[in-house]
């Protein structure tokens, strides 16, 4: 069975803005493609998403179109740039909302986010990559998603003003070796739960 992938790209920038953290998950993306994973990254800020720990805030909020894409995904990657260190606030946003949605069960009786594999690209011009990956990892995890080893791909360009990931950043050595262990890191453990889901027993939320 194929697998599919969301990459929630929050980025502070609209609609066909460049985006440095678009440019990073590209890269996760292509292999993807090569390796038969459907994908699609998902800008936040062109979607009206209300502030919430909910699934769904009523009249006007389309968090629950984003929503249909992640529970149809056994990869889930969040991208995020940096501002003063941080994850922006559409990152804090999106695990504010999947928070909201932790209650909701599987077929199991499990949180909906189990056998749901995680992931987080990171890109900025200012220290933080993994501060920010760290936050956005355990919010996944402490709600029902699997995190691999490994899956904290980012690009942090000098300290102060300078080039951005797409300017300086997409030959970087180290930053291509963790975009690949990200990939087939998650593929592989996301290939694994297709077969093989973690049992219900201990661990159910009814």
């Amino acid at each position: 069975m194929a697998l599919k992938a969301v990459i929630l790209n929050a980025t502070l920038k609209y609609g066909k803005e460049q985006s440095n953290t678009e440019a990073l998950a590209r890269g996760v993306t292509d292999i993807y493609e090569r390796e038969g994973v459907e994908s699609e990254i998902v800008r936040l800020n062109d979607y009206n998403i209300k502030y919430g720990i909910t699934d769904d805030a009523g009249e006007g909020d389309e968090w629950p179109q984003v929503f249909e894409k992640i529970k149809a995904a056994d990869i889930v990657l969040i991208g995020t740039p940096l501002w003063l260190g941080e994850k922006s606030s559409i990152a804090t946003l999106a695990i504010e909302r999947l928070y909201g949605s932790s209650s909701l069960t599987n077929d199991k009786g499990q949180s909906i986010f189990y056998n749901k594999v995680g992931g987080v690209v990171v890109t900025g011009n200012e220290d933080g990559a993994k501060h920010a990956a760290q936050s956005i990892l355990y919010g996944l995890s402490h709600i029902g998603f699997t995190i691999p080893p490994n899956v904290d791909a980012y690009w942090v360009g000098e300290a102060g003003p300078g080039p951005s990931y797409i300017e300086a950043g997409q030959d970087n050595d180290f930053t291509k070796k963790h975009v690949e262990m990200l990939a087939y890191n998650t593929i592989h453990l996301a290939r694994m739960f297709k077969e093989n889901p973690i049992p219900a027993q201990g661990n159910t939320l009814e």
